[in-house]
């Protein structure tokens, strides 16, 4: 659920990486905070436990400033992997206004990246919201290891999530990151335009609210 403030006029997002434990969704946000251009991002947050594992969150803030003096801003959180942190991942989920799921490409891992998935469905569904309607991207993370399942294999077992496109990332090498990070604000532009009238009252269209948020050093965007 959007965070609009009118009196303020600020329109703050939220977006939150979800996925089972070491998929990745830590080094997603670092490497999102490392690729970003420098003046389209505060400061990295990191909340970890002794195990090295992201106990709360991170936040990443991102702003977008619209014509007509919207002041529009992103937050990007990561939720904890192990089960035992559920209540934690149902906090940081609420409110969500896009998620990115991280899933592992290992063999092994694939049984804990569907309930990891289950899980999702089933906290958003306590939360109110609807799995099906919520601007969602999944994530096929460390895709340069040895071994990991084929593209084609993936897509044929996630058939069935037509709505949330499958993106294949190795994060730790920061190829795919910023590509999945655009792919959901794909989606998550026209629900917001809808809404907010973005596009006629404040002169933020599609391709502007994609390219201000994930502008990266480097690239031409004229």
């Amino acid at each position: 659920m959007v965070d609009y403030r009118p009196h303020e006029r600020k329109l703050i997002l939220k977006v939150v990486f979800y996925g089972p434990a070491l998929s990745g969704k830590t080094t997603n946000l670092m490497q999102l905070h490392n690729l970003l251009k420098p003046q389209r991002k505060g400061e990295l947050m990191v909340l970890e436990t002794r195990d090295d594992r992201t106990l709360f969150f991170d936040l990443l803030p991102i702003g977008l400033r619209g014509e007509q003096g919207l002041d529009l801003r992103l937050k990007i959180y990561t939720v904890p992997g192990q089960v035992q942190h559920d209540s934690t991942r149902k906090a940081v989920l609420s409110r969500a206004d896009g998620v990115i799921f991280v899933a592992d490409s290992q063999p092994l891992q694939q049984d804990n990246n569907a309930n990891a998935f289950e899980n999702l469905a089933e906290n958003l569904t306590k939360l109110g919201m609807t799995i099906e309607q919520l601007p969602l991207v999944i994530q096929f993370n460390k895709r340069d290891l040895e071994g990991a399942v084929a593209e084609s294999e993936l897509r044929m077992r996630w058939r069935e999530t037509p709505w949330a496109p499958l993106c294949m990332a190795s994060a730790l090498n920061g190829h795919g990151v910023v590509e999945s990070f655009r792919a959901l604000l794909e989606r998550l532009y026209p629900q917001l335009n809808h809404e907010f009238h973005l596009h006629s009252n404040e002169g933020i269209s599609a391709e502007h609210f994609i390219r201000q948020l994930s502008a990266v050093a480097g690239e031409d965007h004229a």
